[in-house]
């Protein structure tokens, strides 16, 4: 099996993911995965994809991260691996990943702030007189 790639992305965060079939070992720029999520419930979110497939431990997966914050960036790996892996078999793997909702990317973006108010919809006290 050839080296197969796909982007996750989330709020700020890009996700390039490159899957090959491997030992199951899972790489972030260049670390291991439980160095660069510290908190097991990023590592949860990332590894949520394959769970869903029954494919945990069969692929190497190499991921580079750019943007966001720790959150989005996790939430940005699962989306890749779950393109990734229906590119390598969507008969097999792709019903269990759209049931999960682990192929629709979530659009929701930071609105930005207006001028003349403290954020983006929050206003100054009124005051009447």
């Amino acid at each position: 099996m050839e080296q197969t790639h796909a982007l996750g992305r989330r709020k700020a965060a890009v996700a390039r993911v490159y899957i090959v079939a491997g030992a199951g070992n899972i790489v972030i720029n260049d670390r291991p995965l439980d160095e660069y999520f510290k908190e097991e419930s990023l590592r949860y979110i990332v590894k949520q994809a394959l769970v869903a497939t029954q494919t945990e431990g069969q692929f190497d997966i190499k991921v580079t991260l750019v943007g966001g914050g720790i959150k989005g960036q996790a939430e940005a790996v699962r989306l890749g691996i779950a393109r990734a892996l229906c590119e390598i078999d969507k008969e097999a793997y792709r019903p269990a990943l759209k049931a999960e909702g682990f192929l629709t990317r979530d659009a929701r973006e930071v609105e930005r702030k207006k001028p003349g108010r403290p954020g983006a919809r929050r206003r100054f006290q009124f005051s009447k007189r």
